[in-house]
């Protein structure tokens, strides 16, 4: 990892004035060391990229929260899901992929396509930590100013959303089934979701 990315990873992703790109984050490379994408929800079990290399990691300073109003991928307008957001407070247990140099600019531009939707996530290089080392990875954050967070929801409520809500990418329901399969897949606890799982599917 060069010194100049190292630089990056505990500040935010450079601007120029104007809603932040792949371009941004990437300024400061040197167009020859992998990179690598920390994941926590969707990520983790779709990643629709091309990856090297594959860990498990903990992002300290933030914690998986389905905090975050879909009006696309997993809801509509007229009746939005829930998708997972990273918060402040507490750690996140999750993956970190590793992307070959050659091909970290066209696979960043799609996860920016993918992600930055309507200002929800602020982009970050965050320090994961591995049982190989530490990594500087990039953590799409919860941006909390924007108008879809959903942090003070009931429980009853995001049960009720998580049950009936479908989007352009299928039901909350099989999105939220998905990540938790896949954390214990990848033999990641997750307390809390996974008492989620068991409301919402009591014979699980």
């Amino acid at each position: 990892m060069s010194a100049v990315l190292s630089d990056l990873a505990h500040g935010p992703v450079p601007t120029t004035g104007h809603e932040p790109s792949a371009d941004d984050i990437l300024q400061h490379w040197n167009g020859t060391d992998d990179l690598w994408v920390f994941a926590y929800g969707s990520l983790i079990w779709r990643p629709g990229f091309a990856w090297q290399e594959r860990r498990l990691a903990t992002v300290r300073g933030y914690h998986r929260s389905l905090c975050l109003w879909s009006r696309h991928h997993r809801g509509s307008d007229q009746a939005p899901g829930l998708v997972f957001g990273l918060d402040r407070g507490g750690c996140c247990r999750g993956v970190v992929f590793r992307v070959r140099a050659n091909e970290v600019p066209g696979i960043f531009a799609a996860l920016w396509e993918r992600e930055m939707i309507g200002g929800a996530y602020t982009p970050r290089w965050l320090t994961c930590h591995s049982e190989q080392g530490p990594v500087h990875g990039l953590a799409f954050l919860l941006n909390r100013a924007c108008a879809d967070y959903a942090g003070s929801v009931t429980e009853e409520r995001r049960l009720d959303v998580i049950r009936t809500a479908v989007g352009r990418s299928g039901a909350c329901l099989e999105y939220v089934l998905e990540t938790e399969k896949a954390l214990r897949d990848h033999g990641i606890s997750d307390c809390r979701l996974g008492e989620l799982v068991r409301r919402l599917m009591p014979a699980f």
